[in-house]
Formats: structure tokens, sequence, C-alpha cells
């Protein structure tokens, strides 16, 4: 597969661990990229008006995008930029959304294996899209109709109140004195019943149901 030289790699990863990660991995496979760390949506922007050919590896669900809409339609703004989603616990929903969508954006989970996520970094930066096998099963995933709706419990619907009030998950787990690996169950529990993916989803939600006070909140 021949590897378009001297792309701009925009790494939009919030994760300390994700970040070094991609960065090893990008200098063995000796891509000859540069890559840039991307913090928020306003940060993303501006890199792409620069480089308008650039490949994005986003985290969707711990970044600050309204939706699977604000994803398509920066991509159709910037129609050479190739994308690859590189997150956990998106929804089958969002992905077959995205990638009918979406035909230059990639999606690969962080519990891939080393190998596939060699392979995903590699078809992105040729200028391919990648879709890891997780995710082609959930396209493939018949349409369920007439869903019970699930409700949250009530340590659910305290930690979403938390969520949206802009707490971390550590902090949470802080406040209610549990272990953060707890109170990361019980967060993506919530996201899976309100087939939610980010903490701006999750948030509108909570303003949706009169769980927190919309006055602060502009979105």
């Amino acid at each position: 597969m021949s590897i378009m030289r001297d792309r701009l790699i925009l790494l939009a990863d919030r994760q300390d661990i994700t970040r070094a990660g991609m960065t090893f991995l990008i200098e063995q496979e000796d891509h000859h990229c540069q890559y840039k760390y991307i913090s928020d949506k306003v940060e993303l922007l501006e890199a792409l008006k620069r480089s308008k050919n650039a490949v994005v590896i986003l985290d969707y669900t711990l970044f600050d995008l309204n939706g699977a809409d604000d994803v398509l339609i920066i991509s159709q703004r910037y129609p050479e930029v190739n994308w690859l989603l590189f997150s956990t616990d998106l929804n089958a929903e969002f992905v077959k959304s995205i990638t009918v969508q979406g035909p230059r954006i990639g999606v690969l989970f962080k519990e891939s294996s080393l190998s596939e996520i060699k392979e995903a970094l590699n078809y992105t930066i040729s200028g391919h899209r990648y879709i890891c096998q997780r995710a082609m099963e959930m396209m493939l995933m018949p349409e369920t109709k007439n869903e019970e709706v699930s409700v949250l419990t009530k340590t659910e619907t305290e930690i979403l109140i938390d969520i949206a009030n802009g707490m971390t998950t550590k902090e949470i787990a802080e406040r209610r004195f549990s272990s953060f690996h707890t109170v990361n169950t019980h967060r993506k529990n919530i996201f899976r019943k309100l087939k939610v993916n980010n903490v701006h989803e999750a948030t509108k939600y909570a303003i949706r149901a009169g769980l927190i006070d919309t006055a602060e909140y502009n979105i």
C-alpha cells in the first residue's frame, strides 16, 4: 500500500496514553508524517484551515463535538481530509450513520489489537478508509424496532448529573468514595442506555430531562 508522505496527522485525543501510543506507532512505522496534538474543536478547525488534506485521528467520545452531524459537516467542508474515529463505546446507530454518510470517515475501537491499529493507521495515512472488524459487525446488525427504552438507575442518574455538570470520572469517584473503575463502568452503562457517545450528548439528554439547570448551558 502506498503511503502518502508528508501528510499532517492531527491527533485529536485528550488522553495522554493514546497520544503517546499513536506517536510511537507513527514514528515506528516510518510514515514521514508530521503530527500535531489537538485538544478541542476550535483548535481542530484552525488546523484544518491550514492543512486541508490532513489526517484526523479523533476520539469522538471524549471530544467536544455536537453529535454525528458535527463530524459530517466538518468532513464535508474539508473533503480531502481522511478521518479515523479511534474511540470506545460508539453505539451501532452512530457507527451506521457516520460510515454511510461520511465516505472518508473510518472507525476503530481502542480495544482493537495492535495489528489492527497499525493496519488502520496505514490505511488512513494512505488515503483510504478503514473500518475495523467490530464496526463492520455493528453495521451488519439488523435494525431493532419498538426497542424498550432503558431507564437509568438512581446511581446512574446521579452520575449523569455529575457528568453534565462537568465533573470528570476521577472527580465523581472521589466524591462518591468509589473506585475509578466502578464509576467508569456506570458511565459506559449510562451512554449505552441513552444511546449517546460523548459527554456533550449526555449533557443534552440531562437538560432535556430537566436534571440540570438549563440557564447554565448554551447547547
